[in-house]
């Protein structure tokens, strides 16, 4: 997934647009470049080339109190949000027919923005979920009320869902997974800094204080906020570590449904299966049966009440954004020591991300008619192609693969589909009920038509043409599944500039190399090439191939796990193994594709810039941006994307082509000895 790490931020439009006047684009605009206009000349590109590339935005743009990071992402995010509260506000006032998309989006945004009805009524909307919380006397009506909270839209004890069965494409299925901590991942109940230890004292905090805020007196709170956290130390030392969870193998364990009485007895799964809404099944997979394990030594264990304030807690959390500001603020505030932000969001812009969570993609289906046209669409379909064919060039050279790997490696590519700019068939949203009741209530409808649609995939056909991104997306992804790369139009967006605006060398780092190439490699990353043309868990490759892979995909790991972000915070060189691979890949893939350009060929500058010099920059800023020293300290332990900064510098200094263009030797920092350098793709 093309994810920024720096939570896709960016500044104003008019920031970005900014200095450098003498400077033009590359369509002769009145514009300063795309590219100039962010350079900080004081920095040399071969001592810190993000930096360099970067630089002269981020000293103009400091991180806004509201955001955890501030960047690029964060321009289109900003615009995006803008756009859609427009077409909001303008089905709220439409007085359209009941289960039409207007009335839905209308009537959502009427009771997100109405803060007076939702003070009023305080906890009422959520009390039908919380007397099913209080009503539980047991571990047995435990599990069934939990089974009916996911189904609302809090899911605790662990983690369940539907999508394509692993090493059956064609089929959807079940899966249990790892889950229940309320911390971010593991390593957060285990780390000893005083930054860590600081945020599980917060924690504790702040599950009592919504807690009593609920009704529980004070020290009873207290007591069970200290119980919850143990309890969830527990579990987390059952979870894998983020890096054991990118092993389709080890995390693929088919179990029958009869025999998960084996692995957690505690409870009737049948039971919840039918409570939840699977039906019709024989077998489920296993992600982490040990986690499931620890699960069931937990029930013999905890007291039942310690489970019920847990669910409670849970559930509060889970819907805090919707109730009282109360809840909101006291979520924002512990909140604030992960992402580093220091103010709460306005109102109308949590409505509008509350939105998009829910009905995203109705609200993307209005957005493309004005926003994403046919010619942006073709160029970028056309780029695929050009990336598609510098891939099966790349590997008909490679000189450590065999030639019965390479004619699969072929077949694969061949087959990879590509999703651009918006789905050719959208879903029905007509039956999901959405009303003026309350905004709690319409989150919970909307969570409940989610799950059923979602269950109801069980023993259907696999839709292939489903998207499981919004067009208004600032992201992509490769479904390994599926052997898709899927393109929102969002993705594809410079800030202040309309796409016949930009030269090709800026829009083939930005898009072809660091969107395009990057999930078109994820399906020859370490975890991507396990899977076949088909989607697959199969293995194509001989096993020298193999091996060869894997000794050349260490000198990455090694050379990431050398990063040091924050002091004592380093890289995870093997988490971030399938993004790095993807980096460098889709660089490499950009700058053969460019070659063949047209623009390449006539080699003129423009704003003094060499093509390849564009093509290097244009590809950093997909990556302009600074992060908070909380939020990079959280992404460092939670995340499977290195941070900006090393998603730049870090694939760059493995790149021939970028040590010539920008005259980088030794001695330099940027400089990185050829026998280092990480050659796989």
């Amino acid at each position: 997934m093309r994810s920024l790490f720096t939570g896709l931020a960016f500044c104003t439009i008019s920031a970005l647009a900014v200095s450098c006047k003498s400077s033009s684009s590359g369509s002769g605009s009145n514009k300063p470049d795309a590219l100039a206009v962010n350079i900080d000349t004081t920095v040399k590109p071969s001592d810190d080339f993000f930096d360099y590339a970067n630089g002269g935005w981020i000293k103009k743009n400091p991180i806004p109190e509201e955001q955890s990071s501030w960047g690029i992402g964060n321009l289109v995010i900003e615009e995006n949000l803008k756009r859609i509260r427009e077409i909001a506000e303008k089905a709220a006032k439409s007085g359209a027919s009941k289960g039409t998309p207007d009335q839905q989006i209308g009537d959502f945004w009427t009771m997100a923005m109405d803060s007076t009805k939702i003070e009023s009524e305080g906890l009422k909307p959520l009390q039908p979920l919380l007397d099913k919380v209080n009503a539980v006397t047991d571990i047995k009506t435990l599990v069934a009320t939990v089974a009916e909270l996911k189904k609302s839209g809090s899911s605790t004890l662990f983690g369940d869902g539907v999508w394509q069965d692993a090493k059956n494409s064609e089929v959807m299925a079940y899966n249990l997974m790892q889950g229940g901590i309320g911390l971010p991942e593991r390593e957060y109940y285990f780390k000893n800094d005083s930054a860590t230890i600081a945020i599980r004292k917060e924690y504790v905090k702040y599950i009592a204080n919504l807690l009593s805020m609920s009704g529980d007196e004070t020290a009873a709170a207290a007591k069970s906020a200290n119980n919850i956290l143990a309890l969830e130390t527990e579990l987390a030392k059952a979870s894998r570590k983020l890096e054991d969870l990118r092993d389709p193998y080890k995390n693929y364990n088919k179990m029958a449904v009869a025999d998960l009485g084996k692995m957690n007895n505690s409870f009737i799964w049948s039971e919840y299966l039918t409570a939840v809404g699977v039906k019709s099944i024989d077998s489920v997979i296993v992600g982490q049966p040990e986690f499931f394990k620890a699960l069931d030594a937990a029930f013999k264990k905890v007291p039942i009440a310690d489970w019920k304030s847990y669910v409670k807690f849970n559930l509060l959390s889970d819907f805090s954004g919707a109730l009282p500001d109360k809840y909101g603020e006291a979520s924002f505030n512990f909140s604030k020591l992960l992402s580093g932000a220091k103010v709460r969001k306005p109102r109308w812009k949590r409505a509008i991300q509350s939105q998009e969570n829910v009905m995203g993609e109705m609200l993307g289906q209005l957005y493309v008619k004005e926003f994403f046209n046919d010619q942006a669409k073709k160029r970028y379909q056309d780029m695929v192609e050009a990336i598609r064919e510098a891939l099966k060039d790349r590997i008909g050279k490679l000189t450590w693969m065999s030639d019965s790997t390479k004619q699969k490696a072929y077949a694969k590519l061949a087959s990879i589909k590509s999703k651009v700019g918006y789905p050719d068939k959208w879903k029905d949203f007509s039956t999901m009920t959405i009303g003026k009741e309350s905004y709690v209530q319409n989150q919970v409808n909307a969570n409940q038509w989610w799950h059923a649609y979602n269950m109801n995939k069980l023993g259907k056909p696999v839709d292939r043409d489903e998207w499981d991104m919004f067009p208004q997306t600032y992201n992509a992804y490769y479904n390994p599944s599926n052997n898709e790369i899927v393109l929102p139009a969002g993705i594809f967006t410079v800030p202040g500039y309309l796409d016949s605006e930009l030269d090709d060398a800026t829009v083939y780092g930005y898009a072809g190399a660091s969107t395009i190439g990057h999930e078109i490699t994820h399906g020859f990353d370490d975890e991507g090439r396990q899977f076949d043309a088909k989607g697959n868990l199969v293995s194509w490759w001989t096993q020298k191939d193999e091996e060869e892979f894997k000794k050349r995909a260490e000198v990455m790991v090694k050379q990431f796990n050398e990063y040091e972000p924050l002091k004592g915070y380093f890289i995870n060189g093997k988490a971030t193994l399938g993004e790095n691979i993807a980096d460098l890949g889709g660089i490499l893939l950009g700058i053969e594709a460019y070659k063949k350009t047209a623009e390449y060929k006539a080699n003129k500058p423009v704003a003094g810039l060499t093509p390849m010099q564009r093509y290097f920059l244009g590809y950093a800023l997909g990556w302009l941006g600074h992060t908070q020293e909380a939020q990079l300290r959280s992404r460092l332990l939670t995340d499977v994307h290195s941070p900006a900064k090393y998603r730049v510098n870090g694939p760059f200094v493995d790149v021939d082509e970028f040590y010539t263009t920008f005259n980088i030797k030794p001695g330099d920092k940027m400089y990185r000895p050829d026998s280092m350098r990480v050659r796989i793709w």
